[in-house]
């Protein structure tokens, strides 16, 4: 690997951790803090929670697990193309939905709505308390002890209310200041996943169609060069090809972008990265494209009459359990119980947020089902 940019992250300059540790030998500060989010409880629950589709509605939709990897994989190609951190890069993508609630953007709606009154739910907040508080693994802490970088990149977007509560971590948005290189990537690296990745999965579900796709000028300009290349292809091999060129030319032109405007800005460390605007961009074209792909997925597939019914499902089952709770704590795990005793809340909160989608609907059953005989 070349050398990093003097604008890079530096582990051997983190701003540290909240409870000091000795130097990890033979591995990087941002590295432990990658594996230490590999090995944690709330990744391993990602695989069975919602990216678009619940998990029993097929094998080979994407979840919120395999989204965070392929982030990583994009974020780390970039990270690398621009002589950044890729391990701090890595790190992020990897945390960046820990704190999701089951059943996707449906649960997170849910549960915020039912948090209106008691500070309310988002799950950027919920990955930083994931990491800082909830996860149990070590004797001498509570949650991961990440780095101060880890952290800040973890938690994308704060109101100023919240990020007066949040210390170190949430000054940046009181002073109106950016992430580091490494974390501005992994946010658009999580859209590019995303966008790309809802694409594939619309389409092996049949709910998107490649004729409404053929309207987008950044789906069709590939559709159209792999059709003329490779005509008579199977269209599931025209789909990925498509989508991998779709991929290439927005980390292109992200990296070709942030170039420039790292030039126009002429950075020179991370504390003038923390006090410009936003460098990491796509161009106004990309971006203006970009859009209309969002567009499009979020008429055809988000809006689909078949996603809304399970959204519908989805928020019904949220609701019931956090009001059975808030109800009478006594039916939550002994963990959560105690914990009740001084924010019933947030305890009812965090126990819901830590669900698989799966294990959502096996409680609800056992609370609701009268025919349930499970304890």
């Amino acid at each position: 690997m070349s050398e990093l940019a003097s604008y890079a992250a530096d582990p051997a300059s983190s701003r540290g951790r909240r409870n000091a540790e000795d130097t990890p030998p033979g591995r990087s500060e941002f590295q432990r803090d990658r594996d230490r989010i590999i090995h944690s409880t709330a990744f391993r629950r990602l695989e069975y929670k919602t990216q678009v589709f619940v998990n029993h509605e097929g094998d080979l939709f994407r979840t919120r697990l395999t989204h965070s990897i392929e982030v990583a994989q994009i974020g780390r190609s970039i990270a690398r193309r621009l002589r950044l951190n890729e391990d701090l890069t890595e790190a992020v993508a990897l945390a960046h939905d820990l704190g999701h609630t089951p059943f996707g953007h449906a649960g997170q709606d849910a549960l915020n709505a039912c948090m209106k009154d008691y500070g309310g739910f988002e799950h950027n907040l919920q990955s930083l308390r994931v990491v800082d508080v909830l996860e149990e693994r070590y004797a001498a802490f509570d949650g991961l002890n990440l780095c101060f970088e880890t952290r800040e990149g973890i938690l994308k977007h704060c109101s100023l209310e919240n990020a007066a509560q949040l210390g170190d971590v949430g000054v940046r948005f009181l002073n109106n200041q950016r992430s580091s290189l490494e974390a501005q990537i992994a946010n658009l690296a999580d859209e590019i996943a995303y966008n790309n990745h809802d694409v594939d999965d619309g389409l092996r579900s049949g709910l998107l169609t490649l004729e409404q796709l053929a309207e987008v000028r950044l789906f069709a300009t590939h559709l159209n060069e792999v059709r003329a290349a490779y005509p008579g292809l199977a269209d599931r091999r025209v789909v990925h090809e498509t989508i991998r060129r779709m991929i290439n030319t927005l980390v292109g032109d992200l990296i070709r972008e942030t170039e420039s405007n790292l030039s126009k800005s002429q950075v020179q460390t991370l504390n003038d990265v923390r006090n410009a605007p936003a460098i990491v961009a796509f161009s106004d074209e990309i971006y203006a494209q970009n859009r209309e792909l969002k567009a499009c997925l979020r008429a055809n597939l988000y809006r689909h009459y078949r996603v809304m019914r399970m959204s519908s499902k989805a928020r019904r089952i949220i609701t019931d359990l956090f009001a059975a709770f808030m109800e009478d704590s006594r039916l939550l795990p002994p963990q959560f119980a105690h914990q009740a005793e001084a924010d019933r809340a947030r305890a009812v909160a965090d126990y819901i947020a830590g669900m698989t989608d799966r294990y959502a609907i096996r409680e609800h059953r056992r609370i609701f089902a009268v025919e349930e005989i499970q304890v």
